[in-house]
């Protein structure tokens, strides 16, 4: 417990090294001020990067296929591969044990949609029921895709928010009819996305209604999966990246591609990606960590300069204490109250300045890959721990070294 006398004798010294006590002060301060900015903006960088992933499924597997781009078995460059519903079916059974949702796409850029006089232009996507789960979409009223849509080809859409707003303004659109390129469509859904307005102007049919309207046959434009998740991430990516090698080899083995060719055969492994960029976010935020701790090191330096000063000043004054029976260990707590009470009184209002302009600025940062840089309660209380650890390591050696001053030799300083 501290006593009145030990607060009196702090600030005793700290008037008469002004300058010395508030330089250190300022060192420790900035100090802190960075880490908490810099670890403020490791979490803005992280939000941002994430919300780029909530787009679509984290574990998702998209796969698309070109033109060829070399000869093969006799067949020339320039083929058009071309995926059907029997690429879709064969992967489904093959591959059904680690399959969570799945989907074969046919879409259209740019497909005319009317309604009482308003006309949009956007993209129409002829799908299956898990499409809503791949794409992250949520139901804002109505309905989405159903199997006994798929059976009976029915003529049925789901239109995004953006759409909604175009179109029917604040008009209810469940149960209204539109028109996709002169065709009648009844309105049984409106979904919201993550990815926002670009995401929101999509116009989601049956996939069989797709192929039928469209005249496509069996014909498809893309096939999207995702993975069942394990417990270990690790795990989980090397699953999917087993299932995307598997696809790409399937596809070039059903269509006669050259194994070599990378155009042919596009597979698409956000698990992966999002591995890649989290083991970045990781690496940022080491370094981000790494930069502020080596700021609270020259603070640190600092107080024990200034510490190393006052036991030297005050050398007389400890071999009296030790004289009159003062034990080492109250002399080091003396010591350690002094630099533990300066580094954390500068280090306390570095972690509030440096909070307090982290929420006036993270409003206005919001762009793709930074969003609200901000420090949470954990990583403020391990600030605090730093300053507490950092305060007693600043005053450990010139404590130690008051508690070895024998009081003969202190006596005889001038």
């Amino acid at each position: 417990m501290f006593r009145v006398e030990s607060w009196q004798e702090i600030f005793e010294t700290m008037g008469k090294n002004k300058l010395q006590t508030a330089l250190t002060m300022i060192s420790v301060f900035f100090g802190i001020f960075i880490l908490v900015i810099l670890v403020g903006f490791s979490s803005g960088i992280e939000k941002g990067v994430k919300s780029q992933f909530e787009e679509d499924a984290t574990n998702r597997i998209a796969i698309r296929t070109g033109r060829t781009t070399k000869e093969y078995k006799g067949l020339n460059p320039g083929r058009r591969i071309q995926l059907r519903n029997k690429d879709y079916e064969g992967f489904n059974e093959k591959y059904k044990e680690n399959i969570e949702y799945k989907t074969s796409v046919f879409s259209t850029w740019g497909g005319q949609v009317v309604y009482k006089g308003e006309i949009g232009n956007y993209r129409i996507e002829g799908a299956y029921p898990d499409q809503q789960f791949i794409e992250n979409q949520r139901i804002v009223s109505g309905r989405f895709i159903n199997n006994n849509d798929i059976n009976e080809t029915k003529k049925v859409a789901i239109i995004g928010n953006q759409i909604k707003e175009d179109l029917f303004k604040k008009k209810n659109p469940i149960g209204a009819y539109i028109e996709i390129l002169g065709i009648n469509f009844q309105v049984v859904g409106v979904y919201s996305d993550p990815g926002g307005k670009r995401e929101e102007s999509r116009v989601f049919i049956p996939l069989t209604t797709a192929q039928q309207v469209f005249n496509a046959g069996d014909k498809v434009r893309s096939l999207a999966y995702t993975v069942k998740m394990s417990d270990n991430f690790d795990e989980a990516v090397a699953l999917s990246l087993a299932m995307s090698e598997g696809f790409e080899n399937d596809i070039k083995t059903n269509h006669s591609i050259s194994p070599d060719d990378r155009s042919a055969v596009r597979v698409n492994n956000t698990l992966e990606e999002a591995k890649k960029i989290y083991g970045l976010i990781a690496t940022i935020s080491y370094i981000f960590w790494f930069v502020g701790i080596g700021t609270i090191i020259a603070g640190v330096v600092g107080v024990s300069n200034i510490m190393i000063i006052i036991v030297k000043e005050r050398t007389k004054e400890i071999g009296i204490r030790k004289a009159l029976g003062a034990l080492p260990n109250s002399i080091i707590g003396m010591i350690l109250q002094e630099a533990v009470f300066i580094t954390a009184f500068a280090g306390f209002l570095g972690l509030f300045a440096g909070v307090v302009l982290l929420e006036l600025i993270s409003p206005m940062i919001d762009s793709d890959f930074i969003k609200a840089p901000q420090v949470d309660f954990k990583t403020a209380m391990i600030t605090v721990i730093i300053l507490i650890i950092a305060g007693a390591l600043a005053g450990f050696v010139p404590a130690r070294r008051a508690a070895h001053i024998r009081p003969i030799e202190a006596l005889r300083v001038e």
